[in-house]
């Protein structure tokens, strides 16, 4: 099954005059402006992913697309950030709402290393993807757990998925990443269900994040409750598009990330999603937010009136929540802080 996978991959992509290359190649350095932080955009696909990464070294990954309707909105994210190169474009897995924007963005960015998984489909997209690949005469790196893209001292970005090359299921090809900046770290799932998410806990690999964004956007089939409990993470991030065919996000997989004290948010819900990373303590911004200029340091509760930081275990539903970017401003909006989370003698 390996064989016959890897050759049906090889062979598509030797129609296309030899693009396959096992091997990575220097990465050019980044003309993107850079701070000393990690930043995370989710971006708001409708029912699809896209993720895009600013490192603190000065490069970027973009991880899918979208669906080919969402490329343009993608384009103009990145855009709008002033960024005009992407060290590490990956393609999860062949799925069109994950590739399809991605043609549209390797037509517009310089872009260093592309990483897939070694599966193919017989889509028009996926053949489109590929063509842009050779247009811009890249080569792409099967990517396989355990492989490092980036590796130093205060700074990984390893693969932990797919470890395996005869899963049943695309989905569970997804490549699955992790992002560690000192003490905080990032788990990006793709698509990949519970023979992926088994494969990576039989592997050793540490889970341990602040932050997953959910695999098959809250499907009840990945986010199994072995894998979210070593995850442990304190946000879980579903891209999921309102009122979608599918159910997503499906209520078991809600119930299991509340049941571990995990707080959920929900690109239908929020639009994107940016966190921002010092090494230590992470700030939240949302599309709605970002429009007024404000970042995320409180959250309250509508029902209690108590607000409480961003990493506090007792927050409320999302329903129930408000915002707040300052202390002042929620002791200003009638708000008391939460005495187990906020240190505060009073005024």
């Amino acid at each position: 099954m390996k064989i016959h996978r890897y050759m049906s991959l090889l062979l598509i992509l030797l129609i296309f005059n030899g693009l396959l290359m096992g091997c990575q190649t220097d990465t050019l350095p980044s003309a993107n402006g850079y701070s000393d932080n990690l930043v995370i955009h989710f971006i708001d696909v409708g029912q699809g992913d896209s993720t895009f990464i600013q490192f603190p070294n000065g490069e970027t990954s973009l991880i899918d697309g979208g669906s080919r309707k969402f490329g343009e909105k993608v384009v103009k994210y990145l855009k709008d950030l002033n960024i005009n190169r992407i060290d590490y474009l990956i393609a999860t897995h062949p799925h069109e709402d994950h590739i399809g924007g991605l043609p549209e963005v390797i037509r517009n960015f310089s872009i260093s290393k592309v990483y897939m998984p070694d599966r193919t489909a017989n889509t028009r997209i996926f053949e489109e993807l590929l063509l842009e690949i050779k247009k811009k005469d890249l080569k792409i790196t099967l990517a396989e757990g355990g492989d490092f893209i980036i590796d130093e001292d205060n700074l990984k970005f390893l693969i932990l998925g797919p470890n395996r090359n005869d899963y049943s299921e695309t989905n569970d090809f997804s490549i699955v990443t992790k992002i560690e900046y000192i003490n905080n770290s990032f788990l990006i799932m793709g698509d990949a269900e519970r023979d992926s998410e088994l494969d990576i806990i039989n592997n050793g690999y540490d889970l341990i994040s602040n932050v997953i964004r959910v695999g098959h956007h809250g499907g009840s089939t990945s986010s199994n409750m072995e894998f979210v409990e070593k995850a442990n993470p304190d946000y879980a991030v579903i891209s999921v598009g309102a009122d979608n065919p599918y159910g997503h996000p499906h209520k078991e997989t809600l119930e299991r990330l509340r049941e571990i004290g995990t707080n959920v948010m929900r690109t239908d819900e929020m639009g994107d999603i940016i966190f921002e990373s010092d090494g230590y303590k992470l700030s939240i911004r949302t599309f709605s937010l970002e429009k007024q200029g404000k970042s995320i340091k409180y959250i309250g509760n509508k029902n209690t009136l108590i607000f409480h930081t961003i990493e506090c275990g007792s927050l409320p539903k999302e329903e129930n929540r408000v915002y707040f970017d300052s202390f002042d401003e929620a002791i200003g909006a009638g708000y008391k802080p939460h005495n187990n989370c906020i240190k505060w003698e009073g005024h």
